[in-house]
């Protein structure tokens, strides 16, 4: 419901905490108009339009409990938000899987020049009579699977914990399927063989996002945040990121507003919002950038969410894009810090993308903990045909998003299933050693899909048909707070997997390829050659990142099997 143009009475107030310090970018909802607003950037004061004089506010912050309060519009309020009891810290760690009540064992480090990654702990087999209650979080993050490909076409191994086998999967958009009328996800389930080991079964569960009308997409207000400190001057950094936001700028209509902050040396708005239907202008300007300088990449953070909370479209698409090696020396530079930052700036109701690039130096690490807090996704650009696709062919699942905080519970039946595994959605160590750690949900865009596999060590004879537990998939609406939850039953149904589908064996055997990569003792007995075979059996040769990949494929068998052919294939 629109609030008329001519609104009775002007509501306004502040927003603080229980030691009377102001809290910027609280998200306020005003129950009758049903729209959001956020507080004040320095001083948690807000004021609203509204034509009643009695009022309701739901106030929600994160780290803070949730407050709904009744008000009287022509009177100034002063609302107190109480620390969450259960986030004590703002540092709280974020677990991308987790089991009720179950302890997971630590894994090893690993490093690559001055690259950074996140330490991570392969999931391992649960007892389902223990621990029947397992969950994920769905997002569409693929920025491991080009930064993969990165390091094979250079002839190199990559870091394991660079290789993060959900996004290695969830980078082709598998088995897709439209969800029914006004409903936000379709979930399907199969079950079959596990081709990496044959005493075993394989659960694939699929969620698919609906896909909005390219006709009814609403404006976007988008902030570029482009790193030009000097160690972006190399033809793999800032040049391709200007290619890249070259051809996004093409596809931008009227009604949507482009700014662009810079920082390198110091911080500044290079370009003051501007109307898509000026694109030479936009582009001029973005031809003008060059590299120089030190990272001061905190306070650019800072001045892009002013910029984009100032153009603020309400109902439309906000977002910040960062784009950067992730470099960052001057400021709040590790990952806590960032984490901190970014969580109080998502509050207002901007999403942030990050586009990594670069190598030798890139900050894996520093751009996950961005687009995490920033309830936004991360993308990694190795080449200009990267760039296309994350821009331009998959553009509103980039950048225009359908539901936030997606998370999947899955209850099993422990007469069906006696042990089961989760492939990929490894965490990370600190998550895993910080008991405060809790799941934290994705984001999905338009036309998104999130493909899950558990590994499964069946309790009974596999062939009956008897259900192997349940789904509870819950999540949030843009511009809305309410959660939704849909429950679902997986079918117990066995199929072999030679019967499945091209885009579930496909899935399967980058599953495979993740796992080698990683050096996983749970593919111990699988060769590179098998996954060869399979990938082949069931790629789409008319599709090119499918096409890509088996070259891709024969690249990496040769990189790791050389030094262990004998043993291996």
């Amino acid at each position: 419901m629109a609030i008329p143009a001519r609104s009775q009475y002007y509501l306004r107030g502040e927003i603080r905490d229980e030691k009377n310090k102001p809290l910027p970018y609280a998200r306020i909802f005003l129950h009758s108009a049903r729209m959001f607003y956020a507080s004040g950037a320095g001083t948690g004061s807000f004021g609203i339009n509204t034509r009643v004089l009695y009022d309701s506010l739901t106030i929600t912050l994160d780290g803070y409990e949730k407050s709904t309060v009744r008000v009287r519009s022509d009177q100034w309020q002063t609302i107190i938000l109480k620390a969450a009891a259960d986030v004590v810290s703002k540092n709280q760690n974020k677990l991308i899987s987790s089991t009720q009540d179950f302890t997971q064992a630590e894994g090893n480090k690993w490093f690559s020049s001055d690259e950074t990654y996140f330490q991570l702990v392969e999931n391992e087999f649960v007892d389902a009579v223990k621990y029947p209650l397992t969950g994920y979080s769905l997002n569409v993050n693929k920025a491991s699977y080009s930064n993969v490909r990165r390091f094979i076409n250079m002839g190199s191994k990559a870091p394991p914990d660079a290789v993060r086998t959900e996004e290695l999967i969830n980078y082709f958009n598998l088995g897709y399927e439209k969800p029914d009328t006004n409903e936000v996800f379709h979930v399907a389930t199969q079950y079959t063989n596990c081709p990496w080991n044959k005493e075993k079964k394989l659960l694939a569960i699929n969620a698919s996002a609906r896909k909005l009308d390219l006709n009814k997409i609403p404006p976007g207000n988008f902030v570029f945040l482009i790193d030009v400190s000097g160690s972006m001057d190399m033809p793999n950094r800032l040049p391709l990121l200007k290619s890249a936001f070259r051809m996004f700028v093409k596809n931008l209509r009227a009604i949507d507003t482009i700014s662009i902050v810079t920082y390198g040396g110091y911080v500044q708005i290079w370009l003051n919002p501007t109307s898509g239907a000026d694109q030479e202008k936009i582009l001029k300007s973005i031809d003008q950038l060059e590299a120089s300088g030190d990272t001061p990449g905190e306070s650019a953070i800072k001045l892009a969410y002013q910029v984009a909370s100032r153009t603020f479209i309400k109902g439309g698409t906000n977002r910040v894009i960062l784009a950067t090696d992730g470099d960052f020396n001057v400021g709040e530079t590790s990952e806590k810090a960032l984490d901190e930052l970014i969580s109080q700036k998502r509050q207002s109701g901007v999403y942030l993308t990050c586009l990594g690039v670069g190598m030798g130096n890139f900050k894996d690490s520093k751009l996950q903990t961005l687009a995490k807090k920033g309830n936004g996704n991360y993308a990694y650009l190795d080449d200009i045909r990267e760039a296309e696709r994350v821009l331009v062919l998959e553009l509103t699942q980039t950048l225009y998003a359908v539901a936030d905080d997606v998370c999947m519970n899955v209850k099993f039946n422990p007469a069906r299933v006696k042990s089961y595994r989760l492939v990929g959605f490894d965490n990370k160590k600190d998550a895993l050693k910080d008991t405060a750690s809790n799941l934290e949900g994705g984001e999905i865009g338009s036309g998104g899909n999130v493909l899950a596999f558990f590994e499964i060590v069946p309790a009974v004879d596999s062939s009956r048909a008897q259900d192997l537990g349940t789904l509870e998939l819950k999540f949030t609406q843009n511009h809305d707070s309410i959660v939704v939850k849909k429950k679902f039953t997986i079918n117990g149904s066995f199929s072999s997997f030679e019967t499945m589908s091209n885009p579930i064996r496909f899935a399967a055997a980058v599953s495979m390829f993740g796992m080698k990569l990683r050096s996983s003792g749970f593919c111990k007995e699988c060769k590179w050659s098998d996954v060869q075979k399979m990938a082949k059996n069931a790629a789409d040769l008319n599709n090119h990142a499918q096409d890509e990949f088996l070259i891709l494929l024969d690249k990496a068998a040769k990189t790791y099997g050389s030094s262990r052919r004998r043993n291996n294939d």
